[in-house]
């Protein structure tokens, strides 16, 4: 289901090879609106390169090359701390420019780097971060664990390439983390000369432009997608030879950056400079889970929405039965009418007010209220706050204030919880995250959990991903998951294991799917006298506050995703000593990365900690993927045995819902092909 929103100098070192995978850079690399042009590979070509991402995974990991450059910026540490920071700056910017090519280049850009770092920030970077960082500007994605410290990584990374000339986006997963990160990584930047800004939702579009001219700007992967489709519409096609030769004479203008931008301005309005070069933090979910669905630029469009046809569409999608008269597939969240239910469509036409109707329009509007009335649920796949219908990213657990459903779907949500309809709204662009990414000139990205979705990574994006040690051994202890037999049981299980946890003196994070669930369970440990801290997304305005104090003795704290990925959960006095954090998962994610994702919350940094699955047999996942031996896993006693079971229909469930989404995002990159020539913005592609 796609998501539409209604409204959000090219590289100095023209040497730098591009990734073989992807077309060449364009060949005036100074030109107004920088961005390779896209490369649609063939069937052979597509099987060709996932096989040698498969062949190159299977390989001993080659870290040697970074591995030595780490060694010998270390032996660098005294002649870089003897530098004034004028001269520290200086070399950094010579020597980040060669780092692409030398190692001996690297090493020394590496070692300039963290005494930079050390300076500004307070922070010594590892040598696992300096890796990191190198691996960052050589356009790989470092898989790093959970706790690493890859905010601090990607810092490095994008102070290096700024350094060498490249404007730099830095992309995470939601608003929190993009300013959180700018906030962090500032002083870093700006000690070094470089400017740094930051795109959230809501900003006005001079406000974008101020951030985007920036050396370094830290943004959302929606954001930055909806504001490049912006762009293109405001080039109507591409930008003229005129535009094009004007950029290039402005930027040889003094105190004009490359790419024709003057103080934040643009010559034909757009937003961004360009796609120059591109640090995804948590790939692959940006890559991966949210590559399912294109994303849509609309207008409103003319004219007020009429609930009368979605409350008579509704009516008549209730009367229908599953299996009868209309199949789900609640994986693909799709409705199909059988020859049954069409018929009964076009008997209760009149009903609807579309007896002179075409058959397409009236199926079409029932469906769209079947899938309202049986695959999107409130406070799981949506809330309702101040009387608008606010999707919510499955991802990140975040509402997405202004982003509708298309065709229909949203207004018909709107009017099945009975809030007033969203104007009707016109496509006018769209593209998906494949298409979109593979259009920077250079990209890398770093994550905790990629060994999963590695060949395709290598496929679609020409990345391949290179695996950095931890800075320090692993303590988690992961005990033995436990499948109770129905939800009412699952979270009274959870509220006691949350109660001996907190008398230990330890914190616990319970971890759920959706709003709903949250909620469940903070009923239960509420009645028992369980004090705790609620966060997701009707509850998330004290974010912040909610995390600084998670990790603190005894505090409960329920969360959805929002407390997933890219939260650090400090440990409070004496919490270490206790045995640190205690993560609760509650229910198995469609993708095992998810699931290590909640999973390293705890343990980080080499502080000790421990996770634990407590699921029950109703669970969606498991009813969906696996309906006849889920029951029998909750049967059996707890222990090793019901751990094994429960771990091999875990791995069965979740590989199939896996490979459903592999599936969805290959559909989805097909249909923006077929569909990209008929859209008034594709221009120059």
């Amino acid at each position: 289901m796609a998501f539409s929103s209604v409204t959000s100098s090219v590289i100095s070192n023209a040497n730098a090879a591009p990734r073989r995978t992807l077309a060449a850079v364009p060949e005036d690399p100074r030109a107004f609106y920088a961005e390779r042009q896209p490369y649609e590979p063939g069937p052979v070509d597509a099987w060709g390169l996932g096989l040698l991402g498969r062949l190159r995974d299977q390989l001993p990991q080659r870290l040697w090359r970074g591995q030595a450059a780490v060694r010998q910026a270390n032996l660098l540490t005294a002649e870089v701390s003897a530098l004034d920071d004028a001269a520290l700056a200086g070399q950094l910017r010579h020597h980040a420019v060669a780092a692409q090519g030398s190692r001996t280049a690297l090493a020394r850009a590496l070692a300039l780097v963290r005494e930079a770092a050390h300076r500004s920030l307070g922070m010594r970077p590892y040598d696992t971060q300096l890796l990191g960082a190198g691996l960052l500007l050589r356009g790989k994605l470092a898989e790093m664990q959970t706790g690493e410290g890859k905010t601090l990584t990607a810092g490095l990374g994008a102070a290096l390439a700024a350094c060498a000339g490249l404007p730099v986006h830095v992309i995470t997963v939601n608003d929190y983390l993009a300013e959180r990160d700018a906030a962090k990584m500032a002083p870093l930047l700006r000690f070094l000369g470089a400017s740094v800004g930051v795109v959230l939702s809501g900003m006005s579009p001079a406000d974008r432009r101020r951030a985007y001219a920036c050396d370094v700007t830290y943004c959302t992967g929606k954001e930055l997608v909806f504001d490049y489709l912006k762009d293109k519409l405001a080039c109507a096609g591409g930008p003229s030879r005129l535009s094009l030769r004007l950029g290039q004479w402005l930027a040889g203008r003094p105190g004009v950056r490359a790419g024709g931008r003057s103080n934040g301005g643009s010559n034909t309005g757009t937003l961004l400079r360009g796609l120059h070069f591109a640090i995804v933090d948590e790939a692959d979910s940006i890559f991966i889970d949210e590559a399912r669905t294109p994303l849509i630029l609309s207008a409103i469009a003319e004219g007020v929405s009429d609930p009368a046809p979605c409350l008579a569409a509704l009516e008549l999608a209730a009367t229908l039965v599953a299996g009868v008269h209309f199949k789900l597939r609640a994986a693909a969240r799709e409705v199909t009418l059988t020859p049954t239910g069409s018929a009964q469509v076009a008997a209760a036409a009149h009903l609807l007010g579309l007896d002179g109707a075409v058959r397409v329009g009236r199926e079409h509007l029932v469906s769209q209220a079947l899938r309202a009335l049986h695959l999107f649920q409130r406070d799981k796949h949506y809330v309702v706050k101040e009387e608008q219908v606010q999707i919510v990213d499955e991802q990140t657990g975040r509402t997405l204030p202004g982003r509708n459903w298309e065709d229909g779907l949203h207004q018909m949500v709107e009017a099945k919880e009975g809030v007033a309809l969203s104007p009707p709204v016109r496509t006018m662009a769209r593209i998906t995250y494949q298409r979109f990414f593979r259009r920077y000139l250079r990209l890398a990205g770093m994550t905790g959990t990629a060994r999963e979705v590695g060949a395709e990574l290598w496929r679609v994006y020409g990345l391949h991903t290179v695996a950095v040690p931890t800075h320090r051994p692993l303590r988690r202890q992961v005990l033995a998951a436990h499948c109770l037999p129905d939800e009412a049981a699952k979270w009274q299980a959870v509220c006691v294991a949350a109660q001996a946890l907190c008398s230990a003196g330890r914190p616990v994070l319970v971890g759920t799917r959706s709003v709903a669930a949250s909620q469940a369970v903070a009923r239960v440990l509420a009645q028992a006298g369980v004090p705790h801290q609620v966060l997701n997304a009707l509850q998330d305005a004290a974010e912040a506050a909610v995390v600084a104090a998670a990790g603190q003795p005894g505090v409960v704290t329920v969360a959805t995703n929002m407390a997933g990925r890219g939260t650090d959960i400090e440990l409070g006095p004496g919490v270490a000593q206790a045995g640190g954090l205690h993560v609760i998962l509650t229910e198995f994610h469609e993708s095992r990365r998810v699931d290590r994702q909640l999973f390293g919350r705890a343990a980080r940094q080499g502080d000790p900690g421990s996770a634990q699955a407590i699921v029950s047999s109703s669970d969606e996942l498991l009813a969906h993927y696996a309906p006849r031996w889920r029951h029998a896993v909750a049967r059996l006693a707890p222990g090793r045995l019901q751990a094994l079971g429960l771990a091999l229909l875990r791995r069965l469930v979740q590989r199939s819902a896996e490979n459903s989404h592999a599936r969805q995002r290959a559909a989805a990159m097909r249909s923006d092909r077929e569909i990209e020539t008929l859209l008034s913005f594709s221009g120059k592609n």
